[in-house]
């Protein structure tokens, strides 16, 4: 076999939601994917299949990057289609969680799958080894299971779950593909019921739901103390149990009763009565309408088990409780929680208790290392530390006795004893060379698969610390770095959500000095995200409120002088993106040599919403390319219309795709999927555009512009939305400034301009939007509240 997955086609059987959505996720990739499901009773045979791709377009998150990607999944049926496996490198099975119907499946597909492809089984808590028994001897070396978390484009974790008759190099192949073409955090977990995520990430839900009875609190309070005030996501315990349906959680529940008779916390593994009586009603969470939560009009209720009935969400962490969590020290705060008797404190100290002691006595039997749940439960979950870094944390050896204490005093959920490991004088699981592995007995290393080569920073865990380069340069509002003799430096930003200021500015304008001087290229990236939330705008009223119109327009032409030493740099400089790209950071990476972007970035010129319009660059930029695209003859204004309702309208991309419909990326700038490639990628282009004998472009002195006639037209378009009130006046005032820069200002339809030409007219044109009372009226509404005004 070769050394990688060499994936042209793939097929998923089964188009359910999953399977559906995986199908997705392949195309968005690029994968040439067909989707099987049963033939329609009537009708096109395909029925199934074409129906579950054109659901695809109504879900929400959208599983597409770009809805266009749904015509190039081929629909499929079992009946006439198998043919189509024959040219499948990969072949994922998705149907319901039945062993005797996805075996059957198996029995029906073997003749069909290529000698070569890899056939793997998405399922949540299945048997492998069983699974794989029913398959012919020469396909079992290349038969294994997989679990995407749902929804498959956005959750990180995919856990691998090999089968005894697994070849490991079929295993690590798999885990690359996943790793780097669908930008998955791959964890290898073991044939145990429910893998690694779901095992304990369920558990701590039952604990959570146990320990809601004991104390009698409210849903919402549990809800409350389970989110983000612990580092968890804001839909914590039962938000998350409606938005998986509640039938569905019955359903993993009995799961876990069924295939895990010998676990010390069997008599847990039962839906509670409340939920229980929920599903019998059907109220089953988000799909319904209805579940420990429903909606009336704008309000969220909240089920009230006392009174049988839904009532206002009120319930908030006790104030007591409050402080106690906002303690920086983790070992202060776990002992806090302990010692209070405050029923709120004694709840998370007994969720987090009963997690720890569950995760402590299963981690030989589900998982090879402690890194692998960490991970699992921080990419499936959300969390933000694993059960295993947070017990670390807080003082592995106190919090170890404490444990001990509570299980002999049966206050803990089993009488269990901690696994010895836990006792043996150790300081926690995770040290510099690796995480321990209770099987091996060892501190193992991460993975030497060579995919994790291209992770220069990996999701680190607690404790972790990955060399940060020399710096070469550094201000109050940039750090520059490199590797030992890389030729590419590295430059990132130093403010909050990456914003820019004047710091900023000057050390980039700096940073290129250095790069062409020391360097064969740069790149611009953020070790977080986002890649930059725009301008400064404090910064930015205060020079206006000061009445320093001087220095607000300095400002505005030091950040045009940045815009311009990215593009006209000696060394290519390339924009690493992902998350959110806003303003001034969407127009850094337009003028850079080229752009990689994170799939999920989310990029936009949002000036409008503040009353401005974009002044670093970003207008001019458009006139040039609609010049350049449109050529000596042709029609400037066409190439113009996208690009201007983007910006009039301040739409932001929901992927990288969108952000190339939207014109606000070229079509030539890389897109990755694993967000931890994305230095590795821009470094590559960079070297290869200096490899190449790379030149930055050639002064722009003829520029080509729709003039007073494209003006015209645009403001026939607003005046139409003003009418129909869609837009305010001030609305109006906004886009006709932008149309008229875009447009190169009231000059001849065809008239040939150069950049100051345009630079100037964003310049105007934005310190006079700046000055008036409306425009300062929306900048301080965003700054006070993070939402635009329309007034």
């Amino acid at each position: 076999m070769a050394d990688k997955l060499l994936v042209r086609r793939a097929a998923v059987l089964g188009a359910g939601v999953m399977g559906a959505q995986i199908a997705a996720h392949l195309t968005n990739a690029g994968v040439d994917t067909v989707l099987f499901d049963l033939p329609a009773k009537d009708g096109d045979p395909n029925g199934i299949v074409n129906k579950a791709i054109a659901n695809l377009a109504k879900l929400s998150p959208a599983p597409l990057a770009d809805k266009a990607l749904a015509e190039r999944i081929v629909p499929a049926n079992y009946e006439t289609g198998l043919e189509l496996l024959d040219g499948c490198d990969l072949v994922i099975e998705a149907i319901a969680e039945r062993m005797d119907w996805k075996q059957d499946l198996y029995r029906k597909i073997a003749p069909h799958v290529a000698d070569h492809a890899v056939l793997a089984s998405n399922t949540s808590g299945l048997g492998i080894n069983a699974l794989a028994d029913v398959l012919p001897d020469a396909m079992r070396p290349r038969f294994l299971g997989v679990h995407f978390f749902n929804p498959p484009r956005y959750m990180h974790l995919a856990e691998l779950i090999p089968a005894k008759s697994t070849d490991p190099s079929v295993l690590a192949k798999l885990e690359a593909f996943l790793t780097t073409t669908l930008g998955k955090g791959v964890v290898i977990a073991k044939d145990t019921p429910n893998f690694i995520g779901n095992r304990i990430g369920v558990f701590s839900m039952l604990a959570a739901m146990h320990h809601t009875e004991q104390l009698g609190l409210g849903f919402d309070t549990v809800d409350a103390l389970t989110g983000p005030a612990i580092g968890r996501p804001k839909s914590a315990t039962y938000r998350t149990a409606d938005v998986v349906g509640l039938d569905t959680m019955a359903h993993v529940i009995k799961t876990m009763a069924d295939t895990l008779p010998d676990d010390p916390w069997h008599k847990y593994f039962k839906a509670p009565k409340w939920l229980a009586a929920l599903v019998e009603k059907g109220a089953l969470g988000q799909k319904t309408g209805a579940g420990f939560y429903t909606k009336k009009g704008k309000d969220i209720l909240v089920l009230d088990l006392k009174a049988q009935d839904y009532r206002p969400v009120a319930s908030d962490l006790d104030p007591e409780v409050a402080a106690l969590l906002k303690e920086r020290d983790p070992s202060k705060k776990f002992a806090a929680l302990r010692a209070s008797d405050h029923p709120q404190a004694k709840f998370l100290w007994a969720c987090f208790r009963d997690t720890f002691h569950y995760t402590a006595y299963h981690l030989e039997s589900i998982a090879d290392t402690a890194r692998d749940v960490d991970l699992a439960i921080r990419w499936g979950y959300g969390w933000s530390m694993g059960p295993f870094e947070t017990w670390q944390a807080a003082g592995w050896k106190q919090v170890a006795e404490w444990i001990a204490e509570d299980i002999v005093s049966g206050d803990a959920m089993s009488s269990a004893a901690l696994p010895d490991w836990v006792f043996d004088g150790r300081e926690g699981v995770h040290v510099t060379e690796g995480s321990y592995s209770p099987s091996r007995e060892a501190r193992v290393p991460r993975s030497a698969n060579p995919v994790y080569g291209r992770q220069r920073f990996p999701d680190p865990l607690l404790g972790e610390r990955f060399p940060e380069g020399r710096t070469v340069f550094e201000n109050d509002g940039v750090r520059m770095w490199a590797d030992e003799n890389d030729d590419i430096a590295v430059v990132g930003f130093k403010t909050k959500m990456h914003t820019v200021n004047n710091h900023v500015l000057d050390g980039l304008q700096e940073a290129i000095g250095v790069a062409e001087r020391d360097f064969a290229g740069m790149v611009i990236w953020q070790p977080k995200e986002p890649f930059s939330a725009g301008a400064d705008l404090a910064g930015a009223l205060g020079l206006l409120q000061a009445g320093d119109v001087a220095g607000f327009e300095a400002m505005v032409a030091n950040f045009q002088a940045t815009s311009q030493r990215i593009k006209y740099a000696l060394v290519p400089v390339v924009a690493a993106v992902r998350g959110l790209a806003l303003g001034g950071g969407c127009e850094f990476q337009m003028h850079a040599a080229r752009s990689v972007f994170g799939l999920e970035s989310y990029v936009g010129l949002v000036e409008a919403g503040v009353g401005l319009l974009p002044a670093g660059g970003g207008l001019k930029e458009f006139a040039v390319r609609a010049s350049e695209k449109a050529g000596p003859n042709g029609d400037v204004f066409a190439e113009l219309k996208v690009a201007f309702e983007s910006v009039a309208m301040g739409k932001v991309s929901t992927s990288a795709m969108e952000a190339r419909n939207l014109k606000l990326a070229r079509d030539t700038d890389r897109i990755v999927f694993n967000a931890h490639e994305l230095l590795h990628v821009a470094k590559a282009e960079a070297r290869a555009l200096a490899e190449g004998g790379y030149r930055p472009p050639m002064p722009a002195r003829r520029i080509q512009v729709a003039g007073d006639v494209g003006i015209a037209t645009f403001k026939m378009l607003l005046v139409n939305m003003l009418e129909g009130r869609f837009i305010s006046p001030h609305d109006y005032e906004i886009a006709s400034r932008i149309a008229t820069v875009m447009c190169g200002g009231e000059v001849d339809r065809g008239a040939l301009v150069d950049e100051e030409w345009l630079l100037r007219l964003e310049r105007e044109h934005f310190v006079a939007l700046a000055q008036m009372p409306k425009t300062q009226e929306r900048i301080a509404h965003m700054l006070k509240t993070g939402k635009p005004l329309r007034n």
